[in-house]
Order: C-alpha cells, then sequence, then structure tokens
C-alpha cells in the first residue's frame, strides 16, 4: 500500500488545488520550456479530463534574482504539453484570484501567480503554523482536496507544500508519486544483484554526503566531477585544486578532506577512480593524459578519459541497479560528453533499474538524443533527489503520509 493517497483515490468532481513545480530558466525574460512541463501535464491532464475544477500553484526563482518572474508565460507552455487551455490570474489569493476560481468550470484549469511572491510562502515553518497563515486560511475554503505534486521542492517546509495538507484531503500527484518510488528505491528495495552508483557533478559535498550515507548498499561507486577530482586528490594525485580563476574545489575540499580520505580508505574496494582526464589541447582539441603522468594541476580538467569509461562500462553491464548523481564532465561542450555519455549509453544498453537524477545529468539525455524510455527513471529533482538518496526527511513528503 502506498504511503500517501494518489490521484486514484480522489473522488471525482472536485474543487481541487494543485501544487506544481514549473520552476525553469529564464534567458532575457523568456521563460524556458523543459521536462518538468511535460511530466506535470500528466497528473494536470487526468485531473482536467476526470471532470475535476483545477487551481494550480507553483513557484519561479527567488524575490531580487532575475529568474523571479510572473508565471503568465509558464501557464502558456503547460497548456502546450496539456493539451488544454490553462487560465491565467495574476493574483494569487486576494480578491481577482478568489473571482477566478469561482469562475472555473468543471474540467477547467486556472494557474494561479507565482507563490513565492506571497509575505506567507517562504519562511521554513512548522506545517501547523503555516495552517494558520492568511494565505491558506483564504484559499483553503473554496477547495475539497489538495494535491502535491511537486516532489522536487518537497525538501522545502513551505507553506503551499505543508500547510494546506493540514486543512485539507491530501493526494500525491503522479510526479509525486513516481520520484519518490524510484528515488527511495535504493533504500527501500532489495537487490538480488550489484548495485552501482555514479557519482559526478559540481557540488561534491552533495554527493559525499549520499555516498557517506548509503556506502553499505552500494557495491561499486565509479567517480567523476568534482567529487572525482577530490578523491584523487585524497589518493595523492596533484589535481582536485583549484586554477587560475577557478573556484571549484578548494574549499569543497577544505570541508570534505577528511571524509573523503577515510571514505578511501574504508570503502577502496568499492571506488572506482578515473584513471585518466581530458582537457583543451592543442587546437581546441580534447586531448587526454592518464593521473600517473600528471606531475602538477596547471590546467582545467574537463571529462573523465576513454580509458575510464572503458573501465566503467563492464562494471555497469554486470549491475541490476544503477543510479547516477551528477555528470562525469562538462557534457555541455561535446569534446567534453564523452564520459557522461559514455555511461548513460552503457544504462541504456543494460537491463537493469536505472535512475538518472540532477536536472544536468537528465539533461544530457536529451541533448545526445538517447531515449529517456530505456532508463527506469529520469528524476526531475535535484535537492530532493540527494535528501531520498541520503534518507533524510522530505517534509512535503511527510505532509501527506497517511495517518
Amino acid at each position: 500500500m502506498s504511503i500517501f493517497q494518489t490521484l486514484d483515490d480522489l473522488e471525482g468532481g472536485q474543487r481541487v488545488l494543485v501544487r506544481l513545480d514549473l520552476n525553469s530558466p529564464v534567458e532575457d525574460g523568456v521563460v524556458q520550456d523543459n521536462r518538468r512541463f511535460d511530466r506535470h501535464a500528466e497528473t494536470v491532464r487526468e485531473l482536467v479530463d476526470a471532470g475535476h475544477r483545477v487551481v494550480l500553484m507553483a513557484h519561479q526563482g527567488r524575490p531580487g534574482r532575475d529568474t523571479f518572474v510572473s508565471l503568465e508565460q509558464h501557464a502558456d507552455i503547460l497548456a502546450d504539453h496539456v493539451g488544454h487551455d490553462i487560465g491565467f490570474v495574476a493574483d494569487t489569493y486576494g480578491e481577482a484570484a478568489l473571482d477566478a476560481i469561482h469562475g472555473l468550470a468543471a474540467g477547467e484549469a486556472l494557474l494561479l501567480e507565482n507563490v513565492r511572491m506571497v509575505d506567507d510562502e517562504l519562511p521554513e515553518k512548522d506545517p501547523t503554523e503555516h495552517a494558520e497563515s492568511e494565505f491558506v486560511q483564504t484559499l483553503a475554503p473554496e477547495f475539497d482536496a489538495y494535491v502535491n505534486d511537486a516532489y522536487s521542492a518537497a525538501h522545502r517546509a513551505h507553506a503551499s507544500l505543508v500547510g494546506f495538507p493540514e486543512v485539507l484531503p491530501a493526494y500525491a500527484g503522479r510526479v509525486m508519486e513516481t520520484e519518490y518510488e524510484a528515488n527511495s528505491a535504493i533504500a527501500s528495495r532489495e537487490f538480488d544483484g550489484n548495485v552501482t552508483m555514479v557519482v559526478g557533478g559540481t557540488k561534491a559535498t552533495d554527493v559525499i554526503d549520499v555516498m557517506s550515507a548509503i556506502g553499505d548498499r552500494v557495491d561499486d561507486f565509479l567517480l567523476g566531477g568534482i567529487a572525482g577530482e577530490l578523491f584523487l586528490r585524497a589518493a595523492g594525485y596533484p589535481v582536485g585544486e583549484d586554477v587560475g580563476d577557478m573556484d571549484l574545489f578548494d574549499e569543497q575540499w577544505e570541508a570534505n578532506s577528511e571524509t573523503v580520505t577515510e571514505m578511501l580508505e574504508s570503502r577502496r574496494d568499492q571506488i572506482t577512480l578515473a584513471t585518466d582526464l581530458a582537457y583543451e589541447g592543442e587546437a581546441d582539441e580534447r586531448a587526454e593524459i592518464d593521473v600517473e603522468e600528471i606531475a602538477e594541476k596547471d590546467r582545467a580538467f574537463l571529462d573523465v578519459g576513454s580509458d575510464t569509461v572503458e573501465t566503467y562500462d563492464p562494471v555497469i553491464r554486470d549491475s541490476e541497479a544503477v543510479f547516477v548523481k551528477g555528470a562525469l564532465g562538462l557534457f555541455e561542450d561535446e569534446r567534453f560528453a564523452e564520459g557522461t555519455v559514455g555511461v548513460l549509453e552503457a544504462i541504456a544498453e543494460t537491463d537493469c533499474f536505472s535512475v538518472v537524477g540532477g536536472g544536468d545529468t537528465s539533461r544530457a539525455i536529451e541533448m545526445y538524443g538517447l531515449d529517456e524510455d530505456d532508463f527506469s527513471h529520469v528524476s526531475i529533482a535535484g535537492g530532493a533527489y540527494i535528501r531520498a538518496l541520503t534518507g533524510a526527511e522530505l517534509v512535503g513528503v511527510d505532509a501527506l503520509r497517511r495517518d
């Protein structure tokens, strides 16, 4: 049985308040379409087709940032994915919003203004405190049910995520349901064969915490990215340091050197380090060097090398489950995509349970023409994915749990 009620438990003809996560890149004031719209469209389409009156909440950016914009563009993008009109009102719980809500007919959907423009939204508070806010107390009486589909924001104790489940029957949307099941699998499922985790990205502290938390459930860690260089530094190689105006390694090394060194010593048989690294060589072409031949770090390393990819490939193909957190290189530049794309191709061709997490890594699937259906799950979550892997609490999920 599910830990929470889902759309399968929702009776027909309801007035439904739905929390999505449509937070997107914004370029020159233009909101960019991305995987989140397509994923959330499934929940919205199902509710609309079932004849519910559907009111949507979402956030965009944070106050003071260039990405802190209205959701008007989001409504149009979402409508394209849903295949239904999505109305928009430039208000969240004032008179204009309430009038628009009252005017909804069965099978219609409306997107409210950016919830982070509401003073009650952002403070991290206990759910019972949020439930008493003007925001929740004004909107909640207009609805029969609350649906949270914003798994990627589930680590935030914000009003729209934890306040409404205190005062309304609460359900998980399809994104919430599938993300929770896939991302918690490493802790909740038993696998008969090897479990492998590909570790990369730029936020080494996050993945080091994950490695510490789930080390007993993983047979092989395959390293790259910033974390990979820091582990190479702990192994005695002259890498994992900032050069030039770089600001990626030294601060994270200072914060994690003891943990990395201890982990490398205690779990050396589980950890596979890169044997070669790639950099920008002559004529701006990709060049590679064995880590044994590096005398000092005098350049940026932008990917693991081809020998490393060949080493990682059979480990992945011999795994029953593979989890990915972070890219192994600067895959946005085709010259340095070999590591990230190489492991993703191996996973796609292997009959294993696979979860690819983190927005950047999942973006590589689309960029390089891989088929998302070849993976068990491609997560749209960042911070929530990390917390799920480490077993940390997700307040937005807890708010939905059955008594």
